[in-house]
């Protein structure tokens, strides 16, 4: 099978359990090195990466093309506005003729089916770079920024989610249920996450709750985790943002966590809203190293769908 990198719960334990140690094992070759510098062994060289926008991006973009030039490749950067796919040119279409031109296409989109019907017709590996349902390239880093700090797997470990049941959401409850961490979501009623992903997940014997209390879900976690409570794409509510209130990230919710309890944002925040200044910009709060990880993550992923791994 291809592999595209499409969702967690595909990639599975010993692919993800891969990334992950090649993504700590190539961070620390290349210490003290220029960010330009191509990494020793160059795996991607004379490999290109294609990749395509339907909605904004800074970390994807910049770290996706970093990536492929640290391992000696290439990238082509281009918007779906900009390609006849923004014209209305079928998705498959698109697919065959990026195939036949580039070794991998990530494709960062507003809907999954979009993501989907790209790999089914595509012959190079796909990369979900974010969709409407999943962000797996978000979690694999914010895994790799808790197993840094902390020196251990994740494995084991227990995790807090606050807010909107979105993507990130989404992602991080297939990544429970393949990596063995206990994960609580704390989301209010009418924001759940995906049913269909909960329910697979559980399936899989993850060890995931859905709590209405803030309190509850942060209590005694090695990690908490918020994402910002609008979307890109969707309407300022005042309804939406009066039910999140309740699960705003402060120094007192914090308290409640673990003692070592560390903090992560996807980017970009919105101080006041889903997480104060003083949690964001604290001690516990790792978003600096969260959002370079999603550099050394990129590199794992490409090379593990390219079969370098």
């Amino acid at each position: 099978m291809m592999p595209h990198f499409l969702d967690l719960a595909s990639a599975r334990a010993p692919g993800l359990r891969a990334i992950l140690d090649e993504a700590h094992r190539r961070k620390a070759a290349r210490a003290g090195w220029s960010k330009g510098q191509v990494d020793a062994d160059a795996p991607m060289a004379g490999h290109v990466l294609a990749m395509i926008f339907e909605k904004p991006s800074t970390r994807t973009r910049f770290s996706f093309d970093m990536a492929a030039r640290q391992l000696g490749g290439s990238s082509i950067v281009t918007s779906a506005g900009d390609m006849q796919l923004g014209r209305g040119e079928p998705v498959a279409d698109t697919a065959r003729v990026l195939s036949r031109m580039v070794d991998v296409i990530m494709l960062r989109s507003n809907v999954h089916q979009t993501l989907e019907a790209l790999a089914a017709a595509a012959s190079v590996p796909v990369v979900n770079g974010l969709t409407d349902i999943s962000h797996p390239c978000q979690v694999l880093a914010d895994i790799m920024t808790y197993e840094e700090r902390s020196g251990r797997p994740v494995a084991g470990s227990c995790w807090s989610y606050l807010g909107d049941g979105n993507n990130m959401a989404n992602s991080l409850i297939e990544a429970a249920s393949v990596l063995g961490f206990d994960l609580r979501l704390g989301v209010p009623h009418g924001y759940d996450p995906d049913a269909a992903v909960m329910a697979t997940a559980c399936a899989r014997g993850g060890a995931i709750d859905i709590v209405r209390s803030a309190t509850a879900a942060v209590e005694g976690a090695d990690v908490v985790v918020t994402d910002t409570w609008i979307s890109m794409g969707q309407a300022d509510s005042k309804e939406k943002l009066a039910a999140m209130m309740p699960f705003q990230v402060t120094e007192a919710l914090m308290a409640k966590a673990g003692p070592e309890a560390l903090f992560l944002h996807c980017l970009p925040a919105h101080r006041g809203e889903e997480v104060t200044a003083d949690v964001i910009d604290g001690p516990r709060s790792l978003i600096w190293d969260e959002a370079e990880n999603r550099l050394h993550v990129q590199k794992a992923i490409l090379l593990w769908c390219l079969d370098r791994l």
